[in-house]
């Protein structure tokens, strides 16, 4: 606990999200008070989804536009000022790491972070990305970026997050970086320490209604299921809750899953356990339109609101204007790029606890 005279009360807590897309992490923090200012994002087609749930203005500009003044004149007199992001972590993930040529253009997204960080002086920094960024050859991206918070009078801590440990339905590890102006910060410690009481599949997606492969609900458009050959079809047939392709019959397997290494990153179905949480959902395996991960026991790869709720979307959240007519393809983009909403909260608690030491009631 820090000691000494407190500051005065902050007016409210605002933020601005850097690598915005649909507004997972806005929202995760938008749930726990703070006030959303702003996103920006390349990608204009995230501009609905991130504006009807956040109540925020989405920008559609490229990080390496974005100036000082666009970010500044967001945040509120008397606010306390967060810069928040998740630059893409495609180029540091382990699925990325397999091919060789790497675009720089994605993975100096880091440092244009760190030059805005550097422009606008935020009280309060925090990004998020995969553990793997640790490890990335090609820079030193990481260091880099926390050298530069230092260097501007920060207090930085980094911690690898285990989702389910934070009531998070799947096994996704992540890096989440914490920095602030004020003094020390972290974040808060798991309140799940008990793998029998982790967030299960059951639990998460277990009451909704059956459907078929290439089917959707009348009631729900969303929870729709990719069509599936008669091969994938009998493939998933095939496949045990829990198992993958190790449980087909020789005819049914494809000639990457017969090589040496027996790896098939693009397998098409793995089935997923009830009892447990689902494995990690992003961009390169969310199942939704692949079928990557298969449903525990309908002859189907996971629906697009299967996914969504996995990565703690909730069900009011809208991803699409018109939902009568949805794209898996872009779906399965929107869902697995995102922030675990859930995440955010936790992140956003741990910025509030962190506050309350330094401010007054």
């Amino acid at each position: 606990m820090r000691r000494g005279r407190k500051r005065k009360k902050y007016s409210e807590i605002d933020v601005v999200d850097l690598f915005c897309g649909i507004g997972g992490l806005s929202y995760g923090m938008k749930t726990v008070g703070f006030h959303i200012k702003g996103g920006f994002d390349i990608d204009p087609t995230c501009k609905f989804a991130y504006e009807y749930n956040n109540d925020a203005t989405f920008f559609f500009k490229n990080i390496k536009e974005v100036k000082r003044k666009d970010i500044r004149q967001l945040y509120a007199d008397g606010a306390v000022r967060i810069l928040a992001g998740c630059a893409p972590c495609q180029p540091f993930s382990t699925y990325a790491n397999k091919n060789k040529n790497k675009d720089p253009n994605k993975y100096d997204l880091l440092y244009e972070f760190g030059r805005l960080v550097k422009a606008v002086r935020p009280d309060i920094v925090t990004m998020e990305n995969v553990p793997a960024i640790r490890a990335f050859k090609l820079k030193n991206v990481l260091n880099d970026f926390i050298t530069l918070l230092e260097e501007e009078k920060y207090h930085v801590s980094v911690n690898v997050v285990y989702c389910p440990k934070y009531g998070i339905p799947q096994t996704r590890k992540r890096l989440v970086l914490l920095a602030s102006k004020y003094g020390e910060i972290n974040l808060l410690p798991p309140y799940i320490t008990n793998p029998k009481d982790y967030v299960t599949v059951r639990k998460t997606i277990g009451n909704l209604k059956p459907i078929a492969a290439g089917e959707s609900s009348k009631e729900d458009p969303l929870h729709r299921a990719a069509s599936l050959s008669p091969l994938n079809l009998k493939r998933i047939q095939a496949t045990k809750e829990g198992g993958s392709w190790r449980d087909w019959p020789e005819e049914l397997k494809l000639r990457c899953h017969k090589s040496s290494t027996g790896k098939s990153f693009g397998c098409v179905y793995g089935r997923m356990k009830w009892d447990e949480p689902s494995p990690t959902m992003t961009t390169e395996c969310t199942g939704i339109g692949n079928g990557r991960f298969g449903h525990p026991e309908q002859d189907r790869a996971i629906s697009a609101r299967e996914a969504a709720l996995l990565q703690t979307f909730p069900m009011n959240y809208r991803f699409f204007e018109d939902e009568s007519c949805v794209s898996l393809t872009k779906a399965s983009r929107y869902i697995g790029n995102a922030v675990p909403p859930k995440l955010g909260e936790v992140i956003a608690k741990s910025i509030l606890a962190h506050l309350n030491e330094y401010f007054e009631a």
